[in-house]
């Protein structure tokens, strides 16, 4: 006896299920690879198959109807189950491999240095690192925990604080900059932050901070990748603005000087993974450690 499902375009499922989780069209987006007009698309084509409205669209943001929450997990749920199969079919390398992404300069100047330690404390769990500076989908992308940064809203998924940025200036002590108004004299080395807000710490929000009003913030190098930045200012290339968090070693080692302040409070750190994840020992783990290393 063969059973015949009815069910709407596995695309439009897809992309709702993207776009509950975290509560964004432009997010699940990102996520899918597609612009927002294609996800609102998909979106409407499954309510109208279904009949039902599955968002409130709100202005600058959407809801979840009553009917939408109770869509969402059972997805979710379902999505989660052919990621895991499809592993075993594919025979993943190792069931004690855990796969952790973050950022590309957080991963080089944080990770990479404190491997040793992980390694230790668990000898039976192999760690394969992606470095990314995109956000990634945790099924697709076969990612069991992923370090983000930002105010620590993650629709869908569990987050645990880390340890909070702050930035300050910093140079090379070659450059032999005591003073803020040796800044004058100096190029600056800016990190193009991918979303800037008017508490985005940068040279600009920095200078009005310090009182400064003859240096121009918008002068200077400008750098794509955080980690750059920091072997530029290594390099004595100028007076880098730079995470405290990241730059924590070559501050210690002398390869840094942060000369003067203020220090410009930024976001924190955070480990995420989804709810219900189905290597939940290794995951937990793989964050407790991550939770100890940053203490």
């Amino acid at each position: 006896m063969t059973m015949r499902r009815s069910l709407p375009p596995l695309a439009a499922l897809r992309a709702f299920e993207a776009a509950g989780r975290r509560l964004s069209f432009r997010g699940a987006a990102d996520e899918l690879g597609v612009t927002p007009t294609a996800v609102s698309h998909q979106i409407r084509l499954l309510e109208q198959t279904l009949g039902l409205r599955l968002f409130h669209r709100e202005t600058r943001r959407v809801r979840l109807t009553a009917e939408g929450a109770v869509l969402l997990p059972v997805l979710r749920d379902g999505f989660d189950a052919f990621a895991d199969a499809i592993d075993q079919i594919r025979g993943r390398p190792s069931a004690g491999l855990l796969t952790l992404s973050a950022p590309t300069a957080f991963v080089a100047k944080w990770l990479v240095p404190q491997l040793g330690d992980f390694r230790a404390a668990h000898p039976g769990c192999d760690l394969r690192l992606h470095a990314s500076d995109s956000l990634v989908d945790f099924a697709r992308d076969g990612v069991d925990v992923a370090v983000r940064y930002g105010p620590g809203r993650y629709p869908g998924l569990d987050a645990h604080r880390l340890v909070v940025d702050r930035v300050a200036p910093a140079c090379s002590p070659r450059l032999a900059v005591r003073s803020e108004s040796d800044l004058a004299s100096h190029p600056l080395l800016h990190f193009e932050w991918p979303d800037l807000t008017d508490e985005t710490p940068t040279w600009p929000v920095w200078l009005r901070k310090a009182g400064i009003t003859d240096v121009d913030g918008g002068a200077g190098t400008r750098f794509s990748d955080e980690g750059h930045v920091i072997q530029a200012a290594i390099a004595g290339q100028g007076v880098a603005l730079l995470s405290v968090v990241l730059a924590a070693d070559d501050l210690a080692s002398g390869a840094l000087v942060q000369p003067f302040g203020p220090v410009l409070d930024a976001h924190p750190y955070w480990a995420v993974h989804p709810r219900h994840p189905a290597r939940a020992q290794d995951v937990g783990k793989l964050v407790n450690w991550l939770i100890s290393a940053a203490v």
